[in-house]
């Protein structure tokens, strides 16, 4: 066969490392064209939660796909985008009472910048500086990337991200500098403040406490400054709670949610917002609407799959699996805090990390040998650097846990230092 013509995203192709031919998949594991069976320990690069070909999302998108396949979204509408816009409203925070579709995290982050700046237009106030928070990460289209961390993912592309002002993240013993970064920045009349709530994933899977977050919130209040949740990665049970927000009784004025919103079967997202975000574009001038789509926006198929999720959240023991996710994770996680090349053994919900050896940072030296190390064993760990993560879909089994923690104590004991 010849050589594939795919440009795969996050693959420096330089390197000829291989790129296994996934043929199937079931609950937590893939299956390739040479017969082997891979333990998916990143669900997928997180949007797989119930597991793999859930028998109920996949029959809800066959059903869909014979009825309604795609219509256009601007002045129209359909059945599974009402049931997935009323599902959530009967889930989420009461007072985000809007619903606006999109397609991915990044496009859903877009959407959240975009409503935050045309609220303070609409309102004829000045206020156009976005906060953010040290090591996010938001997404690789241009606003989610001028939202994110400077650096090793987007400095080819510097001309083209607009100033953002960036508060140093809360490390331990160093939360008060943070809240007071924040708290300046917000009296200088800050426009929003958008964060990842607990949990930064690709800035290293670093955690912060929940009281942190309320304190975050509660500055952004006082000074009349929008906060901007997003919960692409942290939402859907991933730390342990529905949303991460849920643990420090915070309610953003917008929401961002993707990944798990269809149970990882297919793209969609959606950014949730408040009456007075709604009510900031309302108008009989035309010229005032909120001007964004895509063509794709509330695909039926996928909001099909949605309300299959948003179902099995309903019907199934959900969050009982997580508990139970999570607790089997925590000795797992306590064992390899005791090997002497392991630091920063840590957990938040279904989400545990470790750092093994020392490392740079996201372009570790570390990092290759390390994935290289886990595909040899058929197991699906995409290291962050020398920072290995665990985020499986709930329906894991302990057997497949056993393998995939015994793995990550092995790479430790047998890899060289980065």
């Amino acid at each position: 066969m010849s050589a594939s013509p795919v440009w795969h995203p996050f693959t420096q192709h330089g390197l000829r490392e291989p790129i296994p031919m996934v043929t199937h998949a079931e609950g937590a594991a893939l299956f390739t064209a040479d017969g082997r069976r891979v333990i998916d320990a990143i669900s997928s690069w997180w949007v797989t939660t119930h597991g793999h070909a859930h028998p109920r999302i996949v029959a809800a998108i066959r059903d869909q796909a014979e009825r309604l396949d795609q219509i256009i979204f601007a002045g129209w509408t359909h059945e599974p985008a009402e049931t997935v816009a009323r599902g959530l409203r009967a889930i989420m925070p009461d007072a985000l009472t809007r619903v606006f579709f999109s397609d991915s995290g990044s496009t859903s982050v877009e959407v959240a910048l975009k409503m935050a700046l045309g609220f303070w237009a609409a309102r004829d106030e000045a206020r156009h500086r976005i906060l953010v928070l040290e090591h996010s990460y938001h997404g690789d289209t241009i606003g989610a990337m001028s939202v994110g961390e400077r650096g090793v993912f987007n400095r080819p592309y510097a001309p083209l991200l607009f100033d953002v002002g960036t508060i140093p993240f809360p490390h331990p013993g160093r939360e008060q500098a943070t809240i007071d970064a924040l708290e300046a920045a917000c009296r200088a009349g800050a426009a929003a403040f958008i964060v990842e709530p607990l949990v930064l994933g690709a800035g290293g899977m670093l955690f912060y406490p929940h009281v942190v977050l309320r304190q975050m919130r509660d500055v952004c209040a006082a000074h009349g400054v929008l906060f901007i949740s997003d919960e692409v990665m942290t939402g859907w049970g991933r730390t342990g709670t529905l949303l991460a927000c849920e643990q420090a009784d915070v309610v953003p004025d917008i929401l961002c949610l993707s990944k798990g919103l269809t149970g990882g079967a297919v793209p969609l997202a959606v950014t949730m917002a408040t009456e007075a975000i709604f009510d900031a574009h309302w108008s009989t001038d035309r010229a005032r609407m909120f001007f964004h789509s895509s063509s794709y926006t509330a695909n039926p198929i996928a909001c099909a799959a949605a309300a299959a999720n948003l179902a099995i959240w309903r019907e199934e023991p959900v969050r009982e699996r997580i508990a139970t996710l999570a607790a089997r994770q925590a000795t797992r996680v306590a064992a390899l805090a005791d090997h002497p090349r392991i630091t920063g053994a840590r957990q938040c919900g279904t989400i545990a990390a470790v750092e093994i050896g020392a490392g740079e940072g996201y372009l570790s030296a570390l990092g290759p040998a390390l994935l290289a190390f886990f595909r040899e064993r058929d197991l699906l760990l995409r290291p962050l650097g020398n920072t290995v993560y665990v985020m499986p879909p709930y329906c894991i089994g302990e057997d497949d846990l056993d393998r995939l923690y015994a793995a990550i104590g092995e790479a430790a004991d047998t890899l060289p230092a980065g």
